[in-house]
Order: structure tokens, then C-alpha cells, then sequence
């Protein structure tokens, strides 16, 4: 009897436990938790084509011309857009080029018009504030090389550069916009690479105009020639004295020749 009283226990024990889901089971059959969705990137830094940009911007035509022509155009592309230090590049105004006359740039060769177009550019991105800093660390290689090189100084926030042969100043921002910095500068920059170093000297100021005399003013000093009003009043003087001479010489003789009469 107590066997069979055992044995509907277990049966009932385990029809319970069939017919109630336990916790454990509940717990694994919860669904599994959404995945969290990746950020998305960082957008890119924004594609700046070069050429258009010369192009519109200003009167930059005969630079453009040379950094075409010595596809030197490319090589700043490439910096531009395809590295992290960017670029920063200054470029001539057409009046620039069009007032050089010492030294020429007829007589260059493809490689060194090629240096000249490289030595316009910096191989990184430097905003206006940035130069403030880059004036201590002059002179900085320019991307035509290390013997390319520029020197840089901030006056009251104006940035100045110096070349050896061309003094300058930037006079504008064309672009500033990471990773392209374009600026105008009022001459060409002519490296001592090719030019050399012996630069000519800068011609002195020049004089100042004469101030013309005062119609009004007095005579110079003592011994110098008497002026125009002055020499009729004087030949009149020296008249009337003569002529009161001549007069005395005659009067003696006549009274000479009375005594004798008488």
C-alpha cells in the first residue's frame, strides 16, 4: 500500500512539473537583445579642385598657367586630398608677374620653373592664427625641399615672408578651409636656390623735392650777386657820381685860365 502511494507521488510529482514551465526555461527562451547600430563615420574633408578654384577666384591666370604646364597642378591635388597634412600655398596676383623684370623667368628650365611652382606651397594646412607660431620656426622647407625654404614674420597680425630675393606680405585669403589654404601674395616668391644669392641691393629712397625760394625773401649773404631789383639802383649811383666828377675838373680848369688872364 505504501508503494503505491509512493508511486502516484512521483507520477503526480512529475505530470506537475511537465504542465508548469519552470523559471529557468522561461528565462532561456526570452528573446536576445537587439544589437546597438555601429556611429557612423566622420564625414571626409571636403574635395577642393584646385584649378576651379584659381580659376574663379581672382586674377591668378599666369601662375595657373605654370602649374599646369609643369604639372605641378597634380602634385598640390594630391597633397590636398589624398594626405592628412594638407596644403597651403600662396599665389601671385598676374600683376606680379607681369612687373618682374629682374631676375627673368624666360630663361628657366622645365625642372626649374617646375622647383619654382613647388616652392609657392607648404606640405601642410596653416589657417592665418597658425602662422603667428610658424614665424618662430623660420626658415620652414617648402615641398619643392629642404634647401626651398621660406622665412615667416607676424607684424600686428600680418603675416610677412621672405624669399631672399622677394619680400612680401599676404595681402588676402583666396581659401582657408582644411585641407586647402590658399593666399594671395603681391610677388613672386624667387628662391636663392636658383637664383642665387647674390641679391642686388634695394634701391634707396628717393630724394625729396627742392622747396623753390620765397619771392619775398631777402637777398643771400655778403658777397654774393645782387639781385635783379637791386643793380639799376646802383648803376644810377655810380652815373651821377661820374658826372659830378667831370663837372669839378672842368670848373678847376676854367678858373686855371682866368688867373692867368687877369
Amino acid at each position: 500500500m505504501e508503494l503505491e502511494l509512493s508511486l502516484i507521488f512521483m507520477i503526480s510529482t512529475a505530470l506537475a512539473l511537465l504542465c508548469c514551465p519552470s523559471t529557468h526555461g522561461a528565462t532561456a527562451a526570452s528573446p536576445a537583445p537587439a544589437p546597438v547600430p555601429a556611429p557612423a563615420p566622420a564625414p571626409g574633408p571636403e574635395f577642393v579642385n584646385l584649378t576651379d578654384l584659381l580659376t574663379v577666384a581672382g586674377p591668378f591666370h599666369t601662375f595657373l598657367t605654370y602649374l599646369e604646364s609643369t604639372k605641378v597642378i597634380e602634385t598640390f591635388q594630391n597633397q590636398a586630398n589624398k594626405s592628412d597634412e594638407g596644403i597651403t600655398i600662396f599665389v601671385p596676383k598676374d600683376e606680379a608677374f607681369s612687373s618682374l623684370k629682374k631676375p627673368s623667368l624666360s630663361n628657366l628650365t622645365q625642372d626649374q620653373l617646375k622647383s619654382l611652382c613647388l616652392f609657392h606651397a607648404l606640405p601642410h594646412y596653416y589657417s592665418l592664427a597658425d602662422f603667428k607660431n610658424l614665424s618662430q620656426l623660420s626658415p620652414v622647407s617648402t615641398l619643392a625641399g629642404a634647401q626651398y625654404s621660406l622665412n615667416f614674420t607676424d607684424e600686428s597680425g600680418t603675416v610677412h615672408l621672405s624669399s631672399g630675393w622677394a619680400h612680401t606680405k599676404i595681402s588676402s585669403s583666396v581659401h582657408s578651409t582644411y585641407p586647402v589654404a590658399v593666399y594671395q601674395v603681391d610677388k613672386v616668391l624667387l628662391p636663392e636656390a636658383i637664383f642665387g644669392t647674390n641679391i642686388p641691393p634695394t634701391p634707396a629712397p628717393a630724394p625729396l623735392p627742392n622747396i623753390a625760394p620765397d619771392g619775398n625773401a631777402h637777398a643771400g649773404p655778403v658777397g654774393s650777386k645782387s639781385s635783379p631789383t637791386s643793380s639799376p639802383r646802383s648803376s644810377s649811383s655810380c652815373r651821377i657820381a661820374g658826372l659830378m666828377s667831370t663837372w669839378s675838373q672842368l670848373a678847376l680848369a676854367v678858373s686855371g685860365c682866368l688867373v692867368l688872364f687877369l
